[in-house]
């Protein structure tokens, strides 16, 4: 999204996480936690020799930094985008991914945990839709915070979870949804993403279980 609204060059390598290219060296060279998405940047705005990063907000972060776009310069405009920004790092991502995980990829289903992070999508929904009351973007402006957050509600929707009851975030989603970046972005995703692999087989490596038995 961010290198679609800028223009900057850029090559997608594809990464088959459900045949587990995730583990490959040349993979884990850029991104030590074997997760994507993962950059290198072969023209640092400093000069000198190509920069690798992991983790998508740091990889948001490097960016608007170097182009200048999509964050504030002024104090208080910055760390208005970088709370939310790091919100949706260290709270909506996990619990999101974590919703995700027990009511479509757990191998049994365990009511607790399903109704313990549906519970905390809709809290967080909640913030987020009286966030927006006021606003047309997280911050404001639209910044790194939505290119971080919009994904997740954009996934969970997608999934079945919806936005009924959360007028300002579903009027927010629509809003970045219609961006031509955003559009460029998710279709050029869609061209990739073809033929997903959805077996017992990717499961175990998607969930970290493959090998376990062996090891055992």
């Amino acid at each position: 999204m961010f290198l679609e609204e800028t223009g900057i060059p850029y090559r997608i390598v594809p990464v088959n996480i459900s045949k587990g290219e995730q583990f490959a060296p040349e993979f884990l060279k850029l991104s030590p936690n074997n997760r994507i998405p993962a950059i290198v940047d072969r023209a640092p705005a400093g000069g000198g020799g190509p920069i690798a990063l992991f983790e998508s907000g740091a990889i948001l972060l490097y960016l608007a930094e170097k182009t200048g776009r999509f964050l504030p310069v002024d104090v208080a405009g910055r760390a208005e985008v970088l709370q939310w920004l790091f919100w949706q790092m260290g709270g909506l991502g996990p619990m999101l991914g974590q919703n995700l995980h027990f009511a479509a990829y757990a191998p049994e289903r365990i009511p607790y945990a399903i109704e313990r992070y549906e519970r905390e999508t809709a809290r967080l929904y909640g913030v987020l839709d009286r966030r927006l009351a006021d606003r047309p973007f997280v911050a404001g402006d639209y910044s790194i915070a939505d290119m971080a957050i919009y994904p997740w509600i954009f996934r969970l929707e997608r999934e079945g979870n919806r936005l009924d009851g959360f007028p300002y975030l579903a009027r927010w989603c629509a809003r970045v949804g219609r961006r031509p970046a955003v559009m460029r972005a998710y279709a050029k995703g869609a061209a990739i993403n073809t033929t997903p692999t959805v077996n017992e087989e990717s499961k175990a490596i998607l969930l970290g279980l493959a090998g376990q038995s062996a090891a055992a």
